[in-house]
Protein backbone atom coordinates (compact mmCIF):
# COMPACT_ATOMS: atom_id res chain seq x y z
CA UNK A 1 0.00 0.00 0.00
CA UNK A 2 1.10 3.68 -0.82
CA UNK A 3 0.83 4.49 3.39
CA UNK A 4 3.08 1.80 3.85
CA UNK A 5 5.88 2.33 1.73
CA UNK A 6 5.89 5.98 3.31
CA UNK A 7 5.09 5.18 6.80
CA UNK A 8 7.88 2.45 6.76
CA UNK A 9 10.24 2.99 3.72
CA UNK A 10 12.63 5.17 6.53
CA UNK A 11 13.78 1.94 7.29
CA UNK A 12 16.48 2.07 4.60
CA UNK A 13 18.14 5.03 5.71
CA UNK A 14 17.83 5.27 9.26
CA UNK A 15 17.80 1.58 11.24
CA UNK A 16 19.43 -0.69 8.11
CA UNK A 17 20.37 1.04 4.75
CA UNK A 18 21.80 -1.95 3.35
CA UNK A 19 20.91 -4.62 0.13
CA UNK A 20 20.03 -8.17 0.69
CA UNK A 21 21.65 -11.33 -0.48
CA UNK A 22 19.86 -14.57 -0.45
CA UNK A 23 21.96 -17.83 0.54
CA UNK A 24 20.71 -21.05 -0.71
CA UNK A 25 20.36 -23.60 1.61
CA UNK A 26 20.01 -21.42 4.71
CA UNK A 27 17.02 -20.49 7.26
CA UNK A 28 17.74 -17.48 7.06
CA UNK A 29 18.39 -14.44 4.41
CA UNK A 30 21.93 -12.80 4.94
CA UNK A 31 22.00 -9.39 5.09
CA UNK A 32 24.81 -7.42 4.22
CA UNK A 33 24.44 -4.29 6.74
CA UNK A 34 25.47 -2.51 9.48
CA UNK A 35 23.30 -3.32 12.60
CA UNK A 36 19.65 -2.03 13.59
CA UNK A 37 20.74 0.95 15.88
CA UNK A 38 18.33 1.01 18.63
CA UNK A 39 17.90 4.36 19.45
CA UNK A 40 16.88 4.65 15.84
CA UNK A 41 14.47 2.00 16.29
CA UNK A 42 13.10 3.41 19.45
CA UNK A 43 13.07 6.90 17.98
CA UNK A 44 11.21 5.54 14.56
CA UNK A 45 8.19 3.88 17.10
CA UNK A 46 6.01 7.35 17.32
CA UNK A 47 3.40 7.81 19.46
CA UNK A 48 1.10 8.87 16.08
CA UNK A 49 1.60 5.88 15.18
CA UNK A 50 1.15 3.50 18.02
CA UNK A 51 -1.91 5.52 18.68
CA UNK A 52 -3.27 4.84 15.53
CA UNK A 53 -3.28 1.17 15.57
CA UNK A 54 -4.79 2.01 19.51
CA UNK A 55 -7.61 3.52 17.06
CA UNK A 56 -8.26 1.09 15.25
CA UNK A 57 -7.98 -1.62 17.90
CA UNK A 58 -11.06 0.81 19.60
CA UNK A 59 -13.02 0.83 16.43
CA UNK A 60 -12.75 -3.03 15.95
CA UNK A 61 -14.47 -3.29 19.48
CA UNK A 62 -17.11 -0.84 18.99
CA UNK A 63 -18.16 -2.57 15.71
CA UNK A 64 -18.09 -6.26 17.90
CA UNK A 65 -20.01 -5.85 21.47
CA UNK A 66 -17.32 -3.62 22.97
CA UNK A 67 -14.60 -6.11 23.19
CA UNK A 68 -11.99 -8.28 21.53
CA UNK A 69 -12.59 -10.98 23.73
CA UNK A 70 -12.04 -15.11 22.84
CA UNK A 71 -14.01 -16.72 20.67
CA UNK A 72 -15.75 -13.37 19.13
CA UNK A 73 -15.83 -11.70 15.77
CA UNK A 74 -13.90 -8.60 17.63
CA UNK A 75 -11.02 -11.02 18.34
CA UNK A 76 -11.05 -12.41 15.00
CA UNK A 77 -10.74 -8.55 13.34
CA UNK A 78 -8.08 -7.94 16.10
CA UNK A 79 -6.22 -11.07 14.12
CA UNK A 80 -6.91 -10.23 10.62
CA UNK A 81 -5.82 -6.24 11.33
CA UNK A 82 -2.08 -7.36 12.92
CA UNK A 83 -1.51 -10.01 10.76
CA UNK A 84 -2.45 -7.98 7.55
CA UNK A 85 -0.55 -4.81 8.48
CA UNK A 86 2.76 -7.53 9.16
CA UNK A 87 1.84 -8.89 5.61
CA UNK A 88 2.06 -5.90 3.78
CA UNK A 89 5.34 -4.86 5.67
CA UNK A 90 6.41 -8.06 3.64
CA UNK A 91 6.73 -10.60 7.00
CA UNK A 92 5.45 -14.36 6.48
CA UNK A 93 2.58 -14.88 8.88
CA UNK A 94 0.87 -17.89 10.54
CA UNK A 95 -1.93 -17.88 12.62
CA UNK A 96 -1.77 -21.00 13.71
CA UNK A 97 -5.18 -22.42 15.72
CA UNK A 98 -5.52 -23.56 19.36
CA UNK A 99 -8.26 -25.23 21.76
CA UNK A 100 -9.09 -23.57 24.58
CA UNK A 101 -11.90 -23.08 26.99
CA UNK A 102 -14.93 -20.32 27.46
CA UNK A 103 -16.38 -19.54 30.52
CA UNK A 104 -19.16 -17.80 31.38
CA UNK A 105 -21.46 -17.12 34.60
CA UNK A 106 -25.03 -17.37 35.09
CA UNK A 107 -25.79 -16.65 37.89
CA UNK A 108 -23.41 -14.64 41.30
CA UNK A 109 -24.85 -14.32 44.62
CA UNK A 110 -23.48 -14.07 48.28
CA UNK A 111 -25.80 -13.82 51.34
CA UNK A 112 -23.94 -12.95 54.95
CA UNK A 113 -25.76 -13.28 58.01
CA UNK A 114 -29.22 -13.03 55.71
CA UNK A 115 -27.75 -9.88 53.62
CA UNK A 116 -26.78 -9.89 50.35
CA UNK A 117 -22.95 -9.03 49.84
CA UNK A 118 -21.66 -8.52 46.01
CA UNK A 119 -19.30 -11.28 44.59
CA UNK A 120 -17.87 -12.54 41.62
CA UNK A 121 -16.96 -15.73 40.30
CA UNK A 122 -13.24 -16.06 38.85
CA UNK A 123 -12.87 -17.35 35.65
CA UNK A 124 -12.65 -21.51 35.47
CA UNK A 125 -14.67 -21.38 38.95
CA UNK A 126 -16.63 -24.32 39.20
CA UNK A 127 -20.13 -24.28 39.92
CA UNK A 128 -21.73 -24.38 43.33
CA UNK A 129 -25.21 -25.66 42.61
CA UNK A 130 -28.55 -24.00 41.43
CA UNK A 131 -29.14 -24.45 45.37
CA UNK A 132 -26.00 -22.46 46.23
CA UNK A 133 -23.96 -23.64 49.25
CA UNK A 134 -24.27 -22.76 53.30
CA UNK A 135 -21.47 -23.19 55.48
CA UNK A 136 -19.04 -21.79 58.43
CA UNK A 137 -16.65 -18.91 57.66
CA UNK A 138 -13.30 -19.36 57.84
CA UNK A 139 -10.29 -16.85 57.72
CA UNK A 140 -6.92 -17.28 57.06
CA UNK A 141 -4.72 -14.43 58.73
CA UNK A 142 -3.06 -12.33 56.27
CA UNK A 143 0.67 -12.83 56.18
CA UNK A 144 3.64 -12.95 53.61
CA UNK A 145 1.42 -15.95 52.27
CA UNK A 146 -2.39 -15.31 51.91
CA UNK A 147 -3.82 -18.47 51.57
CA UNK A 148 -0.13 -19.83 49.41
CA UNK A 149 1.04 -22.30 51.73
CA UNK A 150 -0.23 -25.27 53.51
CA UNK A 151 1.31 -23.75 56.60
CA UNK A 152 -0.96 -21.10 56.15
CA UNK A 153 -3.77 -23.19 57.23
CA UNK A 154 -1.97 -24.57 60.30
CA UNK A 155 -4.45 -24.33 63.48
CA UNK A 156 -7.50 -23.97 61.36
CA UNK A 157 -10.08 -26.65 60.30
CA UNK A 158 -11.26 -25.41 57.23
CA UNK A 159 -12.91 -28.83 56.07
CA UNK A 160 -16.29 -28.00 55.02
CA UNK A 161 -16.28 -24.25 55.40
CA UNK A 162 -15.73 -21.19 52.97
CA UNK A 163 -13.04 -20.04 53.44
CA UNK A 164 -11.90 -16.55 52.45
CA UNK A 165 -8.18 -15.13 51.95
CA UNK A 166 -6.71 -12.46 51.16
CA UNK A 167 -5.38 -11.42 46.88
CA UNK A 168 -1.63 -11.43 46.44
CA UNK A 169 1.66 -13.01 46.17
CA UNK A 170 0.52 -16.00 44.30
CA UNK A 171 -1.80 -16.74 41.71
CA UNK A 172 -5.80 -17.44 42.21
CA UNK A 173 -4.90 -21.13 41.43
CA UNK A 174 -2.34 -21.48 43.91
CA UNK A 175 -4.93 -20.43 46.31
CA UNK A 176 -7.88 -22.53 44.73
CA UNK A 177 -5.66 -25.36 44.93
CA UNK A 178 -4.49 -25.22 48.82
CA UNK A 179 -7.96 -24.46 50.03
CA UNK A 180 -8.91 -27.38 48.53
CA UNK A 181 -6.15 -29.83 49.77
CA UNK A 182 -7.42 -28.68 53.17
CA UNK A 183 -10.77 -29.44 52.43
CA UNK A 184 -12.54 -26.18 52.16
CA UNK A 185 -15.84 -26.19 50.51
CA UNK A 186 -15.40 -22.91 48.88
CA UNK A 187 -12.86 -20.05 48.75
CA UNK A 188 -13.45 -16.44 48.50
CA UNK A 189 -10.96 -13.90 47.58
CA UNK A 190 -10.94 -10.41 49.09
CA UNK A 191 -9.42 -7.65 47.19
CA UNK A 192 -6.25 -5.84 47.97
CA UNK A 193 -8.27 -2.42 47.71
CA UNK A 194 -11.70 -1.78 48.36
CA UNK A 195 -13.29 -2.17 45.56
CA UNK A 196 -14.67 -5.41 43.80
CA UNK A 197 -12.35 -8.22 42.49
CA UNK A 198 -14.09 -8.60 38.89
CA UNK A 199 -12.96 -10.13 35.93
CA UNK A 200 -10.09 -12.35 37.43
CA UNK A 201 -9.80 -15.93 36.81
CA UNK A 202 -8.01 -19.14 37.76
CA UNK A 203 -6.84 -20.34 34.30
CA UNK A 204 -7.99 -22.64 31.77
CA UNK A 205 -4.83 -25.48 33.14
CA UNK A 206 -6.00 -24.92 36.20
CA UNK A 207 -8.22 -28.04 36.83
CA UNK A 208 -9.91 -26.34 40.36
CA UNK A 209 -11.97 -28.92 42.45
CA UNK A 210 -13.81 -26.02 44.69
CA UNK A 211 -16.07 -22.85 43.54
CA UNK A 212 -13.94 -19.42 43.74
CA UNK A 213 -15.43 -16.50 44.56
CA UNK A 214 -13.81 -12.60 44.90
CA UNK A 215 -15.09 -10.28 46.87
CA UNK A 216 -14.45 -5.95 47.67
CA UNK A 217 -11.51 -5.82 50.23
CA UNK A 218 -14.13 -3.16 52.20
CA UNK A 219 -16.07 -6.10 52.66
CA UNK A 220 -13.72 -8.64 53.77
CA UNK A 221 -13.59 -7.64 57.53
CA UNK A 222 -17.77 -7.96 57.63
CA UNK A 223 -17.33 -11.25 55.39
CA UNK A 224 -14.77 -12.44 58.24
CA UNK A 225 -17.21 -11.74 60.87
CA UNK A 226 -19.95 -14.04 59.66
CA UNK A 227 -21.49 -16.80 61.06
CA UNK A 228 -22.85 -18.15 58.22
CA UNK A 229 -22.58 -17.48 54.32
CA UNK A 230 -24.29 -18.78 51.41
CA UNK A 231 -22.76 -18.50 48.03
CA UNK A 232 -24.06 -19.43 44.94
CA UNK A 233 -21.95 -19.41 41.65
CA UNK A 234 -23.59 -20.70 38.49
CA UNK A 235 -20.85 -21.31 35.59
CA UNK A 236 -20.51 -22.97 32.58
CA UNK A 237 -17.89 -23.41 30.22
CA UNK A 238 -16.88 -23.96 26.41
CA UNK A 239 -14.98 -25.52 24.00
CA UNK A 240 -13.45 -22.87 21.75
CA UNK A 241 -10.77 -22.15 19.48
CA UNK A 242 -8.61 -19.65 18.43
CA UNK A 243 -5.42 -17.93 17.36
CA UNK A 244 -2.07 -16.71 17.96
CA UNK A 245 -0.60 -14.34 15.27
CA UNK A 246 3.56 -15.30 14.58
CA UNK A 247 5.67 -13.48 12.45
CA UNK A 248 9.73 -13.93 11.88
CA UNK A 249 12.60 -11.71 10.21
CA UNK A 250 13.82 -13.03 7.53
CA UNK A 251 17.19 -12.38 8.51
CA UNK A 252 19.34 -13.12 11.62
CA UNK A 253 20.05 -16.63 12.92
CA UNK A 254 17.32 -19.01 13.79
CA UNK A 255 19.86 -20.56 16.36
CA UNK A 256 19.29 -17.42 19.01
CA UNK A 257 15.51 -16.27 18.36
CA UNK A 258 14.64 -12.98 20.17
CA UNK A 259 10.77 -13.50 20.67
CA UNK A 260 8.64 -10.43 21.44
CA UNK A 261 5.37 -10.92 22.38
CA UNK A 262 1.49 -9.28 23.50
CA UNK A 263 -1.58 -10.73 24.28
CA UNK A 264 -4.41 -9.30 21.49
CA UNK A 265 -7.51 -10.52 23.66
CA UNK A 266 -9.39 -8.30 25.51
CA UNK A 267 -11.75 -9.48 28.46
CA UNK A 268 -15.11 -9.55 27.48
CA UNK A 269 -16.22 -6.54 29.68
CA UNK A 270 -14.63 -4.10 27.69
CA UNK A 271 -12.68 -2.81 24.41
CA UNK A 272 -8.78 -3.66 26.48
CA UNK A 273 -7.07 -0.63 25.20
CA UNK A 274 -4.48 -0.63 27.72
CA UNK A 275 -5.21 -4.43 28.40
CA UNK A 276 -3.60 -5.01 25.83
CA UNK A 277 -3.92 -2.99 22.96
CA UNK A 278 -1.07 -0.81 23.97
CA UNK A 279 1.54 -4.09 24.26
CA UNK A 280 -0.25 -5.31 20.69
CA UNK A 281 0.48 -1.64 19.10
CA UNK A 282 4.14 -1.38 20.03
CA UNK A 283 5.06 -4.92 19.01
CA UNK A 284 3.71 -4.01 16.28
CA UNK A 285 5.01 -0.86 15.28
CA UNK A 286 8.14 -2.18 16.34
CA UNK A 287 7.71 -4.76 14.04
CA UNK A 288 6.71 -2.21 10.53
CA UNK A 289 9.55 -0.19 11.47
CA UNK A 290 12.37 -2.96 11.67
CA UNK A 291 10.73 -4.43 8.47
CA UNK A 292 10.93 -7.72 7.40
CA UNK A 293 14.98 -8.12 6.01
CA UNK A 294 16.74 -6.15 8.39
CA UNK A 295 20.60 -6.14 9.31
CA UNK A 296 20.34 -8.17 12.70
CA UNK A 297 21.89 -10.63 13.81
CA UNK A 298 19.74 -12.79 15.97
CA UNK A 299 16.73 -13.77 14.14
CA UNK A 300 13.39 -11.65 15.85
CA UNK A 301 10.16 -13.68 16.09
CA UNK A 302 6.93 -11.36 17.06
CA UNK A 303 4.20 -13.22 18.39
CA UNK A 304 0.52 -11.76 19.12
CA UNK A 305 -1.16 -14.02 21.74
CA UNK A 306 -4.55 -15.19 21.91
CA UNK A 307 -6.79 -16.35 25.01
CA UNK A 308 -4.47 -14.83 27.45
CA UNK A 309 -7.11 -13.24 29.26
CA UNK A 310 -8.24 -16.76 30.40
CA UNK A 311 -5.02 -18.23 31.59
CA UNK A 312 -2.58 -17.55 29.08
CA UNK A 313 -3.57 -20.50 26.51
CA UNK A 314 -2.57 -18.81 23.44
CA UNK A 315 1.53 -18.36 24.86
CA UNK A 316 1.33 -21.77 26.79
CA UNK A 317 -0.37 -23.86 23.41
CA UNK A 318 2.76 -21.98 21.79
CA UNK A 319 5.70 -22.65 23.87
CA UNK A 320 4.58 -26.60 24.73
CA UNK A 321 4.16 -27.33 21.23
CA UNK A 322 7.81 -26.83 20.19
CA UNK A 323 10.47 -29.07 20.16
CA UNK A 324 13.26 -29.20 23.28
CA UNK A 325 15.70 -28.51 20.25
CA UNK A 326 12.88 -25.95 19.10
CA UNK A 327 13.06 -24.21 22.66
CA UNK A 328 16.65 -23.97 23.20
CA UNK A 329 16.95 -22.06 20.09
CA UNK A 330 14.68 -19.10 21.95
CA UNK A 331 16.95 -16.65 23.30
CA UNK A 332 14.95 -15.26 25.43
CA UNK A 333 11.31 -13.78 25.13
CA UNK A 334 10.26 -9.87 25.87
CA UNK A 335 6.56 -9.43 26.85
CA UNK A 336 4.61 -6.51 26.57
CA UNK A 337 1.48 -5.73 28.55
CA UNK A 338 -0.25 -2.71 29.74
CA UNK A 339 1.83 0.29 28.79
CA UNK A 340 -0.32 3.09 29.00
CA UNK A 341 -1.71 3.14 32.51
CA UNK A 342 -3.67 6.23 33.22
CA UNK A 343 -2.10 6.41 37.18
CA UNK A 344 1.14 4.74 34.98
CA UNK A 345 4.40 3.30 36.97
CA UNK A 346 7.67 2.71 34.94
CA UNK A 347 8.63 -0.83 35.92
CA UNK A 348 10.40 -3.23 34.74
CA UNK A 349 10.68 -7.39 35.47
CA UNK A 350 12.77 -8.06 38.09
CA UNK A 351 15.10 -10.58 36.80
CA UNK A 352 17.84 -10.62 39.64
CA UNK A 353 14.59 -10.29 42.62
CA UNK A 354 17.13 -6.89 43.18
CA UNK A 355 14.06 -6.18 45.43
CA UNK A 356 14.02 -8.87 47.56
CA UNK A 357 9.97 -8.72 47.34
CA UNK A 358 7.22 -11.49 46.42
CA UNK A 359 8.69 -13.74 43.65
CA UNK A 360 12.02 -14.58 43.01
CA UNK A 361 14.60 -14.28 40.00
CA UNK A 362 13.58 -15.16 36.45
CA UNK A 363 15.74 -17.64 34.72
CA UNK A 364 19.30 -16.56 33.99
CA UNK A 365 19.34 -13.92 31.44
CA UNK A 366 16.52 -12.42 32.76
CA UNK A 367 18.75 -9.98 34.98
CA UNK A 368 20.77 -8.61 31.98
CA UNK A 369 17.39 -7.82 30.50
CA UNK A 370 16.08 -5.59 33.18
CA UNK A 371 19.26 -3.79 32.95
CA UNK A 372 19.23 -3.21 29.61
CA UNK A 373 15.52 -1.68 30.32
CA UNK A 374 16.68 0.26 33.38
CA UNK A 375 19.49 1.81 31.40
CA UNK A 376 16.81 3.08 28.46
CA UNK A 377 14.83 4.69 31.30
CA UNK A 378 17.39 6.12 32.39
CA UNK A 379 19.16 7.53 29.65
CA UNK A 380 15.63 9.46 29.47
CA UNK A 381 15.66 10.67 32.66
CA UNK A 382 13.15 8.27 34.24
CA UNK A 383 13.98 6.02 37.32
CA UNK A 384 12.32 2.30 37.08
CA UNK A 385 10.65 0.02 39.70
CA UNK A 386 11.08 -3.72 39.73
CA UNK A 387 7.88 -5.84 39.03
CA UNK A 388 7.60 -9.65 39.68
CA UNK A 389 7.57 -12.66 37.67
CA UNK A 390 3.98 -13.40 38.88
CA UNK A 391 2.43 -15.42 36.29
CA UNK A 392 0.00 -13.23 35.44
CA UNK A 393 1.30 -12.68 31.39
CA UNK A 394 2.87 -14.34 28.48
CA UNK A 395 6.53 -14.53 30.60
CA UNK A 396 4.58 -17.53 32.41
CA UNK A 397 5.10 -20.43 30.18
CA UNK A 398 8.26 -19.35 28.65
CA UNK A 399 9.69 -19.17 32.38
CA UNK A 400 8.57 -22.06 32.88
CA UNK A 401 10.75 -23.56 30.44
CA UNK A 402 13.70 -21.32 31.76
CA UNK A 403 13.98 -19.34 29.25
CA UNK A 404 14.97 -15.64 30.36
CA UNK A 405 12.61 -13.22 30.31
CA UNK A 406 11.82 -9.57 30.10
CA UNK A 407 9.65 -6.01 29.81
CA UNK A 408 7.99 -3.03 30.37
CA UNK A 409 4.78 -2.33 32.60
CA UNK A 410 2.88 0.46 33.59
CA UNK A 411 0.59 -1.28 35.64
CA UNK A 412 -2.75 -3.05 36.71
CA UNK A 413 -4.85 -3.10 39.56
CA UNK A 414 -2.22 -2.90 42.14
CA UNK A 415 -2.13 0.70 43.59
CA UNK A 416 0.48 3.22 43.45
CA UNK A 417 2.40 4.08 47.02
CA UNK A 418 2.98 7.24 48.14
CA UNK A 419 6.11 6.60 47.11
CA UNK A 420 5.70 5.80 43.95
CA UNK A 421 3.74 8.64 42.99
CA UNK A 422 6.30 10.75 44.52
CA UNK A 423 8.89 9.43 41.83
CA UNK A 424 6.74 9.40 38.77
CA UNK A 425 4.01 11.58 39.89
CA UNK A 426 0.02 10.35 39.95
CA UNK A 427 -2.27 9.60 42.17
CA UNK A 428 -1.03 8.05 45.96
CA UNK A 429 -2.70 4.86 47.17
CA UNK A 430 -5.23 4.64 43.65
CA UNK A 431 -4.58 1.90 41.34
CA UNK A 432 -2.22 1.86 38.16
CA UNK A 433 -5.05 1.50 36.28
CA UNK A 434 -8.49 2.47 37.53
CA UNK A 435 -10.38 0.99 34.42
CA UNK A 436 -8.30 -2.30 34.32
CA UNK A 437 -10.88 -5.06 32.78
CA UNK A 438 -13.96 -2.60 32.53
CA UNK A 439 -16.07 -0.67 29.58
CA UNK A 440 -13.87 2.54 30.05
CA UNK A 441 -10.15 0.96 28.90
CA UNK A 442 -10.58 3.41 26.61
CA UNK A 443 -8.24 5.08 24.19
CA UNK A 444 -9.25 8.16 26.25
CA UNK A 445 -7.50 6.74 29.53
CA UNK A 446 -4.18 6.44 28.20
CA UNK A 447 -1.22 7.89 29.31
CA UNK A 448 0.41 8.98 26.36
CA UNK A 449 3.69 10.53 28.17
CA UNK A 450 3.99 7.09 29.58
CA UNK A 451 3.15 4.46 26.25
CA UNK A 452 5.13 7.16 24.18
CA UNK A 453 8.29 6.20 26.45
CA UNK A 454 7.38 2.27 27.47
CA UNK A 455 6.77 1.74 23.36
CA UNK A 456 10.09 3.41 22.21
CA UNK A 457 11.12 0.75 24.71
CA UNK A 458 9.83 -1.74 23.06
CA UNK A 459 11.80 -1.02 20.29
CA UNK A 460 15.05 -0.34 21.65
CA UNK A 461 15.14 -4.12 24.11
CA UNK A 462 14.32 -5.47 20.73
CA UNK A 463 16.90 -4.39 18.90
CA UNK A 464 19.68 -4.33 21.31
CA UNK A 465 18.79 -8.29 21.09
CA UNK A 466 18.43 -8.59 17.91
CA UNK A 467 21.80 -7.54 17.17
CA UNK A 468 23.77 -9.24 20.10
CA UNK A 469 23.14 -11.34 23.04
CA UNK A 470 26.52 -11.32 24.45
CA UNK A 471 28.15 -9.15 26.58
CA UNK A 472 27.25 -8.40 30.78
CA UNK A 473 23.69 -7.22 29.60
CA UNK A 474 23.09 -10.78 27.39
CA UNK A 475 21.69 -14.14 27.87
CA UNK A 476 23.03 -17.68 27.92
CA UNK A 477 24.20 -18.67 24.49
CA UNK A 478 23.24 -21.89 22.79
CA UNK A 479 25.86 -24.44 24.20
CA UNK A 480 25.30 -23.20 27.33
CA UNK A 481 21.33 -23.47 27.09
CA UNK A 482 20.31 -27.10 27.95
CA UNK A 483 22.38 -26.77 31.06
CA UNK A 484 20.85 -23.53 33.04
CA UNK A 485 17.08 -24.14 31.81
CA UNK A 486 17.60 -27.76 33.59
CA UNK A 487 18.78 -26.23 36.64
CA UNK A 488 16.40 -23.31 37.13
CA UNK A 489 13.24 -25.63 36.29
CA UNK A 490 14.73 -28.94 39.00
Amino acid sequence: MARAQTRYGMRGAALIAAGVLLTAGCSEVEVEAPPVDPTALADAVQLDAVTAHLTELERIAGENDGNRSLGTPGYDASVDYVAGALRDAGFDVQTPEFDTTLFAVENEQLTVDGEPMGVSALGMSPSTGPEGLTARVVRIAPDDTPGCEATDYDGVDAAGAVVIVDRGVCTFAVKEQVAAERGAAALLVANNEDGPLEAAGLGAESNPRIPVGGVAGVDAERLSAATSVTVTLQTRTEDRKSRNVIAQTRTGSTDDVVVVGAHLDSVPEGPGINDNGTGVAAVLETALQLGSEPGVTNAVRFAFWGAEEVGLVGSTRYVESLSDEERLDIALYLNFDMLGSPNAGYLVFDGDDSDSVGEGPGPEGSAGIERTFAQFFDERGIEVGGTDFDGRSDYGPFVAFGIPAGGVFTGADDVKTPEQADLWGGTADQPFDPNYHTPEDTLAGIDRDAFAAAAAAVAYGTAVYANSIDGPDGVPTGDQRAEVRAEFTE
